[in-house]
């Protein structure tokens, strides 16, 4: 072999003139930028999808209290647990066979029928008349909630690899500012007739459906995003990829080294650094659905049961800043960041900042007024930075540790695993909170200080397995060639 030739490909890849997925990787050949197109494509798709998933939670105290199915008033958290688990245990049952379709049919398809089903049942949940209604309704929406993972293996592939970040980034961001904003359309749009009597008038449809109306402004835009989805450009190839063994003479393997690029690749349950950083994920997506709940819940909870007392549009207020911190953060800040001290490192210090942000909580009952509304602004701002931080982190560890044609299955395997746990969060959430309200004048963690310090345990947990010997990382190509 001639010295020039060494590194070089021995085979030139093949593009078929039919496949969407071929054209794509043209594009990225030929076009070194990253367009806005791709970024806004990713954007509303995963901020649509992310939306319904946490919007119940400012006004769900209510919509429970208003269905007449709990005894006493501390009681309400631990049922609308389960009506924020639903969804869920929807998305659980069902997120493997979504990564399987869209390995096998295509990304765009799996998106456009998420989107679809958002307009459906969650226009229905808005509707709810029961307890039982309302979890129903979320379970079917959640299982057709497969937009996440799918956009997840969409971002990764719509890019070239030294973008990949900022397009797993912009999930992350778009994630992140959907779960924050969903809650302040919950807040704001929530019991019109109350809040907005001139508008909507009592014994009005407003009024028998007081919780509607949030439902309606997520529906329309899920609406407008699955008809722009019929121009998402599809990333998913039509035809046989390229064999393992092509490959391997690709980058210049032989032998032994071949003979592990197959074993590797035969299943995606034998990948450590996959199975490794979805665990470690799963722990801290249990940690933050179940803070979301508690967040809401203890907010617009009374005075008398350690509650701060808000109303549902002080808690969208304080969500809707977090969200534009998130904006600015994600699309402005983390490149730069991350690029200094890598995404895995980024958020191991996230997750220690986290625990004493998150056990100030507690003690923000001693406050009130002006002073009351800075700690809550301040804390939740750098609390929901935090969990976006490490959300970004993981997912481009996911994403980094599998091959394309595999990506599909290892998002649905993930998004399997994390929403188990957060079937698991707004339960256990829902029922500490409830002891928690039980025992104000406990001697050891009185009221809300033991939900509090639960959420830091399963924090601290997390932390722990963010290193080695669990946590493995997979290097990227351009790593190994170093």
């Amino acid at each position: 072999m001639e010295e020039g030739n060494v590194g070089q490909p021995l085979v030139k890849k093949e593009y078929h003139e039919n496949c969407p997925g071929c054209k794509v990787d043209q594009a990225k050949e030929l076009k070194k930028d990253v367009t806005f197109h791709n970024l806004f494509n990713i954007w509303i798709v995963v901020l649509c999808s992310a939306l319904p998933v946490s919007s119940l939670f400012p006004f769900l105290y209510f919509m429970v209290k208003d269905f007449n199915i709990a005894e006493r008033e501390e009681d309400i958290s631990a049922y609308a647990g389960y009506v924020g688990s639903a969804f869920m245990l929807g998305r659980c049952l069902t997120s493997i066979l979504w990564g399987v379709i869209a390995d096998r049919y295509g990304r765009k398809p799996v998106v456009i029928i998420s989107i679809i089903a958002i307009v459906i049942f969650n226009t229905l949940f808005g509707l709810s008349s029961s307890f039982w209604m309302a979890v129903i309704t979320r379970f079917i929406l959640g299982c057709f909630g497969a937009s996440m993972g799918t956009m997840r293996a969409y971002a990764a592939e719509i890019f070239r690899e030294e973008y990949q970040v900022l397009g797993l980034s912009t999930v992350s961001a778009a994630w992140g500012v959907g779960l924050v904003f969903g809650p302040a359309i919950g807040g704001y749009f929530a019991q019109p007739v109350e809040k907005y009597p001139n508008l909507f008038p009592e014994g009005s449809f407003w009024d028998k459906f007081p919780y509607f109306m949030p439902c309606l402004v997520i529906s329309t835009i899920a609406f407008a995003v699955a008809i722009a989805c019929i121009w998402l450009p599809e990333t998913s190839h039509n035809h046989k990829m390229t064999s393992d063994n092509d490959e391997a003479l690709e980058n210049g393997s032989s032998g032994d080294d071949n003979d592990k690029i197959i074993q590797k690749r035969e299943s995606v349950y034998r990948n450590w650094p996959l199975m490794s950083s979805i665990i470690v994920y799963c722990v801290f997506s249990l940690h933050d659905v179940a803070y979301s709940e508690v967040f809401s819940l203890w907010a617009v909870s009374p005075r008398r049961l350690d509650g701060l007392n808000f109303t549902t549009n002080d808690v969208g207020n304080i969500l809707s800043v977090s969200g534009l911190a998130i904006i600015i953060f994600q699309l402005g800040i983390y490149q730069s960041v991350q690029q200094v001290c890598g995404p895995i490192e980024l958020a191991r210090i996230s997750a220690v900042l986290s625990i004493p942000i998150l056990q100030s909580y507690p003690f923000m009952t001693m406050l009130s007024g002006f002073t009351l509304y800075i700690a809550i602004y301040i804390a939740s701002i750098l609390k929901n930075l935090t969990i976006e931080t490490i959300s970004t982190g993981f997912f481009i560890l996911q994403n980094r540790a599998v091959e394309q044609h595999q990506r599909g299955i290892a998002n649905g395997i993930c998004a399997t695993a994390m929403s188990l746990c957060k079937v698991i969060g707004p339960v256990a959430g829902g029922a500490i909170l409830t002891l928690s309200q039980k025992r104000l004048n406990a001697s050891f963690l009185p009221g809300t200080h033991l939900v509090f310090f639960f959420l830091n345990v399963v924090e601290g947990l997390g932390v722990l397995l963010m290193f080695k010997p669990f946590l493995s990382i997979k290097k990227t190509s351009s790593e190994q060639l170093h």
